[in-house]
């Protein structure tokens, strides 16, 4: 098992009561990551799940079911509201089974930010990935833009209830005596329970006085999401544009020039970046194409912008955009989310690009979880009854 970058002993032990000497171990990427994997059931599904590129960019799956979910900002409950509709996660409330089978389950970023049960939610989709494998199955996360923003430090959008979340994991971690994966997967097992034991009232211990709280908050979710901490690590594990059989995943939208420049490349480096514990190292200057400006990767709004909200001019630029996008890689359609979108998970762009962040955490608009299922390369969304919101809310949300 290969060790971390980052240990507790450096700065976390004041922190959570650990002793100087305890490190954090992480399993190796093989171990939960892989470059192949199958079982029996998967010859009926075509074969096995190949997957390339570290952290993973291209993704074959033959004859399998596609289910992708939009930005989750920690909210636990509509998480698991969302997996259950689309079948892949059991519905009892005290268990985290997949029920999935052969599916494979692509959740397109911002886990982060906005909702208090973050780290469970990393827990829950590593631990499902886990089960997933053994029957045939997969589970990828992309990271979007609030991740690159906890990795660079910018905490402006945590909720209180997460910095709560990230001293008690930190305490946590100690009962099992450094060891990373079976502590990271667990931690959705238990972390509910501590939420019913230490339930305070909202924000109860997060007055603006209380400093001493606020500063152990702060510390614990810096020495988590940190350049070569270990969430940020977890989180390196994953790309921002991944290609399961050609269609394209991604959080704010793939662009010529990223095409240009090398989708590899991109995640290569943003994986690189947030493994980095090294000040002096090349690896710490955030990577731009990917990460920064208004058309990177994880921040581009290209495709998902209401169509009330832009000319008809840029409406039709934005469609021949996506068609050469899309052409360059050979792709056949592109899922996003970072935008929310008040009528639900929808197409635009020609029907080339699907928009399915619909605001479900409690943080955004607190809406009826929607998603969207691919099978045979034919898209239709999953969703029950629900609300709507106007233009405004979405504006205030922005």
């Amino acid at each position: 098992m290969a060790v971390l970058p980052f240990r507790l002993r450096l700065r976390t032990a004041a922190i959570s009561g650990l002793s100087p000497s305890t490190s954090v171990v992480c399993p190796s990427r093989q171990h939960r990551d892989g470059g192949s994997f199958s079982c029996r059931a998967a010859a009926a599904a075509g074969g096995p799940i190949i997957v390339s590129g570290d952290p993973p960019t291209f993704v074959s799956a033959p004859g399998r079911r596609i289910v992708a979910v939009g930005d989750l900002h920690g909210d636990l409950h509509q998480t698991r509201a969302a997996l259950v509709m689309a079948g892949v996660l059991s519905a009892e409330s005290d268990c985290h089974v997949w029920t999935g089978g052969q599916t494979v389950l692509v959740q397109v970023g911002d886990i982060l930010d906005r909702g208090e049960d973050e780290i469970a939610i990393l827990s829950l989709l590593s631990s499902l990935n886990v089960q997933a494998k053994s029957q045939g199955g997969a589970v990828f996360q992309v990271n979007g833009n609030h991740e690159t923003m906890n990795v660079e430090g910018d905490f402006r959008y945590v909720d209180p209830g997460s910095f709560d979340e990230c001293i008690r994991f930190l305490e946590y971690l100690e009962e099992f005596d450094g060891e990373w994966d079976d502590a990271f997967l667990n931690w959705v097992n238990v972390s509910q329970r501590w939420k019913e034991e230490y339930r305070v009232s909202p924000n109860g211990d997060w007055l603006p006085l209380n400093f001493v709280k606020k500063n152990k908050g702060f510390a614990a979710r810096a020495s988590l999401f940190k350049q070569g901490g270990p969430l940020a690590c977890e989180l390196a594990r994953h790309p921002v544009v991944l290609n399961v059989n050609d269609w394209m995943f991604c959080h704010g939208g793939l662009l010529p020039h990223h095409v240009e420049y090398g989708i590899e490349r991109i995640n290569k480096e943003v994986s690189n970046w947030m493994q980095c514990s090294n000040e002096d190292s090349d690896d710490t200057n955030l990577p731009f194409m990917a990460t920064r400006g208004y058309d990177s990767v994880v921040w581009t709004r290209l495709y998902s912008q209401d169509s009330v909200e832009r000319t008809r001019r840029s409406w039709d630029l934005s469609s021949i955009i996506a068609e050469q996008t899309l052409k360059s890689v050979g792709a056949k359609g592109m899922v996003v989310g970072h935008t929310p979108q008040t009528r639900g998970v929808n197409c635009k762009c020609d029907g080339k690009v699907w928009c399915i962040d619909v605001g479900m955490s409690y943080g955004v608009l607190h809406s009826r979880p929607e998603v969207l299922e691919i099978v045979n390369d034919r898209p239709r969304v999953l969703k029950g009854q629900r609300d709507s919101y106007d233009e405004m809310e979405v504006l205030d949300y922005l």
